[in-house]
């Protein structure tokens, strides 16, 4: 696997859910790598595959989290839609074996990744879909998870920063959203903010696609 970015988003516009993000991205790249893999999805670390697995990081800003999973072995395809973000990833994890993709929620063509993942990952991605959005992403999410495969989803709550397209999304609505899509919930939680702004907090969850003994059951 190479370090490279595909042409998936040749005809991507820019979303709605991506404003802000461009103008910011110098100060974005550095306050996304202060914090680690680890320190983010400490709640949830037991749940990630712990053998090689195919592992779709969306919204992957400059590919933090996407390094630390190829690290452990997992082949992983980041999917950013803001250039100037990927651009950072691609400098800062040169050395990493990570998938560059321009794609977006909700339709995520993945034209050159096709085929299902064991684990998907989207980090303060939800908040930035409209409800229809959401509904129609999850169906995407779930489409693309094998049986028993996870979804790692982490929603950004408290005051909207200037500038950007946010909703104020809450965990129960995900995981009801997700069990309508046959996604059950294994793990919920909360924490404070790691970089200790004021009113926000995050909430932590995992969502797992029914495998093939659950839906015999």
């Amino acid at each position: 696997m190479s370090d490279r970015l595909t042409s998936d988003g040749d005809s991507i516009g820019r979303a709605r859910g991506t404003t802000g993000y461009a103008g910011a991205a110098d100060a974005l790249a550095v306050q996304y790598e202060e914090v680690t893999f680890g320190e983010v999805h400490r709640d949830v670390l037991g749940l990630v595959p712990a053998e090689p697995a195919r592992i779709l990081d969306i919204g992957a800003g400059t590919g933090r989290d996407a390094a630390a999973l190829a690290a452990l072995g997992h082949d992983v395809v980041a999917v950013e839609p803001t250039a100037e973000l990927r651009a950072h990833g691609q400098r800062i994890h040169a050395g990493s074996a990570i998938d560059w993709a321009d794609d977006l929620l909700p339709e995520l063509a993945l034209r050159q990744h096709p085929g299902l993942f064991d684990a998907i990952f989207a980090t303060a991605v939800w908040m930035h879909l409209d409800a229809g959005e959401r509904g129609q992403a999850m169906a995407r999410i779930a489409a693309l998870l094998v049986p028993g495969g996870r979804f790692f989803v982490n929603l950004r709550h408290g005051p909207v920063p200037e500038g950007r397209h946010m909703f104020d999304v809450s965990a129960v609505e995900t995981v009801e959203l997700g069990a309508a899509h046959r996604l059950r919930t294994v793990l919920s939680s909360e924490r404070a903010d790691l970089h200790g702004r004021d009113g926000v907090r995050w909430s932590s969850l995992v969502l797992q696609a029914e495998d093939s003994r659950d839906a015999l059951g």
